[in-house]
């Protein structure tokens, strides 16, 4: 290096290492170079990793696993499980964050050899939010064909993402119009009979997208919801709309399934597959009872009118001069 000129910066490309190799410089070839990320433990980490893989955890969890643990190895000593508790406890975490933590080290612990009491925290879960049937359809309106089908699917079924992507082409019965549905986080398997304008929504997916699994992966499903709601907030001057995440379609399903079989918290816990009926009751705190329900009401007067009322999820009331009165809550 010419005396006077200046020190290259630590993490730079070296300009005349280029030229040693007879490389022409340009500015576009000048870039940072981040250091290799050396990660303690990693043999250890990827030891649990594959056990969680063998016992059959799901993907999601085991990604969870491994990122919790990084996180974990960047502050403490995954080797000591009083550093790793002292970690966890003192960070300014919830309790539900917490625990998550708790448990991906409980896997590292009991795959290394480690001993360790995994510490309890008490966390209550919020009651959930439960949009209503017109912010669900501004929002699946401003979707595209192909998304429109997937949380019309989810707001008839109250399939979650992760399910739905795991769902085979082969699970769907066109001639009875029956899905079938293969539960994961803990919850059961179950039929639905779809209605007539859903399942024939459903043949056109399955149409246009051939493969064994035509459902896309949660993610991609959340990041389009995202964007259909904003395009909805947007077109209906809605900002509340902003606020509904997509997982929030089973709460709605739940609710609508409550109401149609006449407040039956068991005909929801089947619905929503729940495998104890206090899961469930978490679902129905969100439901308003003390308060007038708002409802859709229409008059059918031909046959056609009440098959399609029927299909749309109406509930016949009354007969009046003016024809059949159905009403369905908003």
């Amino acid at each position: 290096m010419n005396p006077g000129s200046p020190t290259p910066q630590a993490g730079i490309l070296d300009h005349s290492s280029l030229n040693r190799t007879n490389i022409p410089y340009s500015p576009e070839q000048e870039a940072i170079r981040r250091p290799h990320e050396t990660l303690r433990y990693q043999e250890q980490i990827d030891k649990t990793i594959e056990k969680a893989r063998i016992e059959g955890k799901r993907p999601n969890t085991i990604n969870n696993f491994y990122h919790k643990l990084r996180q974990l190895t960047k502050i403490c000593d995954l080797m000591n499980p009083d550093d790793v508790k002292k970690a966890i406890g003192y960070s300014k975490l919830s309790n539900s964050s917490k625990c998550t933590f708790a448990l991906a080290y409980e896997w590292f612990t009991k795959t290394n050899g480690l001993t360790w009491e995994k510490p309890k925290y008490k966390w209550h879960l919020g009651i959930p939010i439960i949009p209503t049937t017109s912010q669900v359809n501004k929002i699946i309106s401003a979707s595209t064909i192909r998304y429109a089908t997937i949380y019309t699917l989810m707001t008839e079924t109250g399939v979650e993402g992760e399910e739905l992507h795991e769902t085979h082409r082969n699970q769907f019965d066109q001639t009875q119009n029956i899905l079938q549905i293969k539960g994961l986080k803990g919850h059961g398997d179950n039929n639905y009979k779809l209605k007539t304008p859903v399942a024939e929504m459903l043949k056109n997916y399955l149409a246009r997208n051939p493969q064994d699994y035509p459902f896309p992966r949660a993610k991609s499903m959340a990041e389009m919801w995202i964007r259909a709601r904003t395009k909805a907030s947007k077109l209906h001057n809605d900002p509340e709309l902003l606020k509904i995440p997509m997982k929030n379609l089973r709460n709605y399903s739940g609710a609508q399934m409550y109401f149609k079989s006449a407040n039956s918290p068991i005909a929801v816990m089947r619905h929503l597959r729940h495998n104890k009926l206090e899961t469930t009751m978490h679902y129905l705190k969100a439901i308003k009872l003390d308060e007038d329900p708002e409802y859709d009401t229409q008059i059918a007067q031909t046959k056609e009118e009440v098959v399609k009322l029927n299909n749309a999820g109406y509930t016949y009331v009354q007969t009046i001069e003016s024809g059949h009165v159905y009403r369905k809550r908003k």
